[in-house]
């Protein structure tokens, strides 16, 4: 991947169907989640798709599945599969991995084979949708394994689409994904890097402040378009986190194009808005040297 040629890192993209045709979620969590960000029937690209969508736009992307089976019955894209399309299209596409923290050992060895045979560069993890509170302990040994790794975590934060309107929610709890409980997880691991992803809304300011506190804590601003964000997010954006906000779509729901245009009218100083744009996250994904 040569980072000088490209425009922007995308480190927020979802492999939604399989080679095989295989959805990412079950049908209903997948149509709520499609009537919330108002995609109805929107296509669902294939990764190599992915790829010449985002070369056609000299940006790179990370791209991720999740694992939830443990909560939904609902069996994931194969991580394998996820790493190896990536990796025929390496000049532009950087796989994460989704582990289902109840899968307990098995997601330990899962993670090191995924990393040191599969050259995955991080992994996500959906609290909601998985069922687990960030803090919970069952959970530390996957983390102190990614941690000894040296690759990021990706936790989704604040409100979800998933399950949006279904009853109850789909089974999602929305306090899972309370951004104060990945706090505990960055005191417990101090060199695990860590990426808050979203706009934490309702809890903004508590993303902020663990952010702030915490040296190797991020924010990715995907999941929504940048002209809601709301404005403590631009002025920490602008000014104490200017080197640990990431650029982030939430793509095939919401697309560069759009995240882009919308970005092009915020508020962002100069100087920071290429640091958004790719440097911050060249530098936490290992693309670029520190400095």
């Amino acid at each position: 991947m040569n980072v000088d040629d490209l425009v922007a890192i995308d480190v927020h993209t979802h492999a939604e169907v399989s080679v095989g045709g295989h959805p990412s979620l079950p049908p209903d969590l997948m149509a709520a989640s499609e009537k919330y960000f108002g995609a109805h029937g929107h296509r669902q690209p294939t990764i190599d798709e992915m790829a010449a969508y985002y070369r056609e736009r000299r940006m790179a992307a990370v791209v991720f599945t999740v694992d939830a089976e443990h909560a939904t019955g609902h069996p994931p894209i194969p991580n394998e599969e996820v790493a190896e399309s990536c990796a025929r299209h390496a000049d532009v596409l950087i796989p994460f991995a989704g582990l289902d923290p109840w899968r307990g050992r098995a997601a330990v060895r899962a993670a090191r084979r995924l990393v040191e045979e599969y050259g995955v560069r991080g992994f996500k993890f959906h609290p909601s949708l998985q069922g687990f509170a960030p803090d919970d302990r069952m959970a530390y040994p996957l983390y102190e394994a990614i941690e000894e790794l040296g690759v990021p975590a990706l936790f989704h934060t604040g409100q979800t689409g998933i399950g949006a309107g279904v009853p109850g929610g789909g089974g999602i709890r929305l306090r899972y994904s309370n951004p104060m409980l990945i706090d505990d997880v960055a005191v417990d691991f101090p060199e695990l890097r860590i990426i808050l992803a979203h706009p934490s809304f309702p809890w903004q300011d508590e993303a902020l402040a663990v952010a702030t506190h915490k040296p190797h804590v991020h924010i990715d601003l995907s999941g929504w378009s940048p002209k809601y964000f709301p404005p403590q997010l631009v002025r920490y954006a602008n000014s104490l986190l200017q080197d640990k906000v990431l650029f982030g779509s939430d793509y095939p729901v919401i697309t560069p194009d759009r995240w882009l245009a919308d970005f092009d009218r915020l508020e962002v100083k100069p100087e920071v808005r290429p640091k958004i744009l790719k440097g911050n996250a060249a530098r936490l994904l290992g693309l670029a040297k520190e400095g």
